[in-house]
């Protein structure tokens, strides 16, 4: 049994973090609020940028050399992925999440006889896939000193996917992240952006007719490319959201077992001082009556 100094020790150890955990949880639920509101407000820009897009596809005329990054190189041999996580900790399982949907893609992959290339964006998910999957790992981005989302590090993570592609490094390219739903469930996607995929189901395509000038070729070669960049950004987003969420959930959580461990140490001390106390009359009244 632990002397009543031990414990006395834990119950302060205890409560001292349960006093960093009740800290983090508020300043998690503080960022939330506006990493959520970030988020809800980029969903309609990028459905918006995905409308455009297939309208303008359907609309082309020789279909056969659409640009590259719609079209795709023709192949499916060599697939990039994105795997996208938080470069921090002590937000439940938000990181671990995003790895397992990746790793079963991985699998898949490697089953159908591809070749697998990664490029991770957030320390996190470097740290875990680097076990088994370091030689794939091609590049490893992080942006510690950012302190929010913005569009000029979806920007160049753009760039650098596109400089791969016209290097025909990859035939396609998916990128990893979590979406964010409330604060009890972020959902793991998948999404491809090279070729671009588009699903016809979730994107509502205009019935109206539209003249493009200049016509809708040149046009995709200067929306593409953003709109790698523009997906990236809403795929920041939502992980930024998913990631406070997760962590004031983990937090609270966390709070609320201390709070449960302190009750029970102090229990445990309170019997252990009055096992004592008892021991020590004892031995007075024993003492006494001997004499």
């Amino acid at each position: 049994m632990a002397s009543l100094d031990d414990l006395k020790k834990r119950i302060s150890s205890v409560k001292s973090t349960q006093k960093i955990t009740k800290a983090m949880k508020m300043v998690a639920a503080a960022k939330l609020r506006r990493a959520q509101e970030s988020a809800e407000r980029g969903r309609p820009y990028s459905e918006k940028m995905n409308n455009i897009i297939l309208n303008l596809s359907s609309g082309l005329s020789d279909k056969e050399n659409a640009p590259k990054l719609l079209s795709g190189t023709g192949e499916d041999k060599v697939h990039l992925c994105v795997v996208m996580t938080a470069d921090r900790g002590l937000c439940g399982g938000f990181n671990s999440n995003i790895i397992k949907k990746a790793k079963v893609y991985f699998k898949r992959l490697s089953e159908d006889g591809k070749t697998l290339k990664i490029i991770t964006v957030g320390s996190k998910g470097y740290d875990q896939l680097k076990r088994v999957y370091k030689e794939n790992i091609i590049e490893n981005i992080s942006f510690k000193e950012s302190k929010n989302a913005n569009y000029f590090d979806a920007n160049k993570v753009g760039k650098i996917i596109i400089e791969k592609f016209e290097n025909k490094e990859f035939d396609v390219c998916t990128i990893f992240y979590n979406q964010f739903k409330n604060v009890i469930t972020q959902i793991p996607q998948e999404q491809q952006i090279i070729p671009l995929k588009i699903n016809e189901d979730e994107t509502k395509k205009s019935d109206e007719s539209y003249e493009f000038e200049p016509d809708e070729d040149e046009i995709l070669e200067n929306l593409l490319p953003k709109n790698i960049s523009t997906q990236i950004f809403k795929a920041m987003l939502e992980n930024s959201a998913s990631e406070q969420g997760s962590r004031m959930s983990a937090m609270d959580n966390a709070t609320r077992n201390a709070g449960e461990m302190v009750d029970k140490l102090t229990i445990e001390y309170n019997r252990s001082r009055q096992a004592a106390i008892t021991k020590e009359l004892i031995e007075i009244i024993s003492g006494a009556e001997s004499l």
